[in-house]
């Protein structure tokens, strides 16, 4: 093959010269277009000679775009551009570029230097984004304040991170696990609706990027669970030393009713399941549960078929509506009026697509998304005084334990907010609101409108956790008897149901989590297949207009563009289209910009 050939000497020319020729993300790719469609499989090993001078180069990485570049690849990219790459590097091979063959399907002409470097949006969808590129934002995604003081024992457990985004993780790990425990015993009115802390929580994470710190997570609420399986265990026993009996009774059995099996209860519930599997665990566990896995894949290739079935339940879960299913064998019908599931996942940006499909399908505006960076640099892992994580935490949720046990038996505990704090919480969602409508429309939309529920869930373990530390919960100034308790209830201290409120530093602590959670929702969703969004760069285009000051000038925005990795040709056109969708104003029609 004549270009086939010709890549063969391009690769050797290229490797005398030691030459970088796709220092960037968009040459990269665009190589790849190039050989594939050109030279298809017989052009891999070439490619990855090629990459190979990058000091990027990841053989795995180079790999996996090249096949996915014979799957998704731009026809209209042909051989030239890999040879306009390398003279751009001063390297000129000697012999002609085969005819017909230029750079981006046009004939063999050079005469442009941009010409194989559009910008992503033109060149690459964000299906194909999705499956070639670098999941990491140009500038890093933002992290949670680390001087917060948050209550015990969310401050001792953030404080074994070692690195920002990994204390964050620890954090939204923690609430979900603890938030799940509490179940129906907190609640919070919103929407008309009371709603528990029953947080779904997707930690995306990079390969080496620390998220293995999730396992420890689960040890919380192990306690809680075991204790539930050995009474089943019992409950087990029970029932089948009175079947053994019922079936000694021969033609007596008739007039005796036969022992009914008791429910299979748990509070964790195994990711390796089907659909209806995790509908029959939350049935038998009066529709509480949490699902807890730290490879979101085990879900995704256990539920197959049946996902259908999951999405509905995750749906429904999300709003505590009921749950029922109907088993067509025995012609048995199970409901639970109320579900109470949790769900803490963590997995790579490339897991996500298959547990949530699309962004309209209702699953992604449920969570709540972080997306942890990879590690660059080596740390030491002797630092930690040799403590036993797995001990430690393994404690703690013996503690948590009693601690859970005390929620439930002083029966039901109601956050509410002071006037100020909803009027201060309705300025920032709406704020949000109407940013993320601008941006990205309804598909961030809703996911704002979620986020505020989930903020709140959030606020209402926060809430308990500082009520909790004291010996007593009803010593807690937080935590005040109902006023419809009756005075002789009050007088004898039978007190069910309870008034919690959340401090002022804890409100404003959980609060600021909004923006930062929107942002690596923002992020997330350009794994996703596109339907209004178009793009990967919401994330960076939103990070690039939070760093200007209130008034700039358009050299001001491009500078900042380029410290960030955005180029200014893409800057320029992310300017144009912020002012067409009102983030930012002119000021004077010279360049002079402000944000409304």
């Amino acid at each position: 093959m004549e270009q086939l050939s010709a890549l063969h000497r391009l690769t050797e020319a290229v490797r005398n010269a030691g030459a970088d020729i796709a220092p960037t993300y968009q040459e990269y790719i665009q190589l790849a277009f190039a050989i594939t469609t050109d030279c298809g499989e017989a052009g891999r090993q070439d490619f990855l000679t090629l990459c190979s001078f990058s000091p990027k180069y990841d053989p795995r990485a180079a790999d996996k775009l090249f096949s996915n570049a014979l799957k998704n690849g731009h026809n209209n990219v042909h051989i030239g551009t890999a040879f306009h790459l390398a003279e751009v590097c001063g390297i000129k091979v000697q012999s002609e570029i085969p005819h017909g063959w230029g750079t981006l399907g046009t004939q063999s002409s050079h005469s442009s230097s941009a010409s194989h470097t559009r910008t992503r949006e033109e060149d690459v969808s964000a299906h194909e984004e999705e499956n070639l590129l670098d999941s990491s934002p140009l500038s890093p995604l933002p992290t949670f304040d680390e001087h917060t003081h948050w209550p015990y024992p969310l401050e001792r457990i953030v404080s074994y991170g070692t690195s920002r985004a990994q204390c964050d993780v620890l954090l939204l790990g923690t609430v979900t696990v603890l938030g799940a425990s509490m179940g129906r015993h907190v609640r919070c009115a919103y929407g008309g609706k009371m709603i528990s802390p029953c947080l779904q929580t997707f930690i995306t994470a990079l390969p080496a990027s620390g998220k293995g710190v999730l396992s420890l997570v689960r040890l919380l609420v192990e306690p809680l669970h075991d204790e539930i399986r050995k009474q089943v265990a019992e409950s087990m026993a029970s029932y089948r030393r009175e079947k053994a009996k019922y079936e000694t009774l021969g033609k007596e059995r008739a007039k005796t009713e036969p022992p009914v099996i008791p429910p299979n209860k748990m509070f964790l519930i195994s990711g390796n399941n089907t659909g209806t599997g995790i509908l029959q665990n939350l049935m038998d566990s009066d529709g509480t549960g949490l699902i807890c896995e730290n490879e979101a894949d085990t879900i995704s290739t256990a539920i197959g078929s049946e996902y259908g079935h999951w999405s509905d339940t995750m749906r429904k879960a999300f709003d505590h509506d009921g749950l029922s299913y109907n088993r067509r064998t025995d012609r048995e019908y199970r409901e639970v009026k109320k579900s109470y599931l949790a769900v803490l996942l963590s997995g790579t940006p490339a897991q996500v697509k298959p547990l949530i499909p699309s962004a309209e399908n209702g699953l992604f505006s449920r969570q709540v998304f972080y997306y942890m960076p990879a590690i660059h640099y080596w740390q030491n892992q002797f630092d930690r005084n040799d403590n036993n994580l797995e001990e430690i935490f393994t404690a703690l949720g013996m503690e948590w334990k009693e601690k859970q046990k005390a929620i439930v038996m002083n029966g039901l505990f109601t956050l509410r907010l002071t006037d100020g704090q909803k009027e201060e919480f309705n300025r920032l969602f709406s704020s949000l609101f109407v940013r993320s409508g601008l941006t990205n429309g309804d598909e961030m939309s809703s996911s704002v409108a979620r986020l505020a529920i989930n903020i709140c869930r959030i606020m209402e373990v926060v809430a308990m956790l500082r009520a909790l530390e004291h010996e007593e919960i009803a010593d807690s100034p937080n935590v005040s008897p109902d006023p419809n308790t009756a005075p002789d209830n009050l007088k004898d201290h039978i007190v069910s149901l309870w008034n919690l409120i959340i401090t002022p530093d804890d409100f404003h602590a959980v609060l600021s989590l909004a923006e930062s959670l929107y942002r690596h929702t923002t992020h997330i969703l350009s794994f996703l297949p596109a339907t209004e969004v178009t793009s990967r760069g919401n994330a960076d285009r939103d990070a690039l207009v939070q760093c200007m000051e209130k008034k700039f000038t358009r050299a001001e925005f491009i500078k900042k563009a380029e410290e960030i990795g955005i180029k200014p040709g893409t800057a320029s056109t992310w300017l144009k289209r912020l002012q067409k969708h009102g983030l930012v104003e002119s000021v004077d029609g010279n360049g002079t910009y402000q944000k409304p």
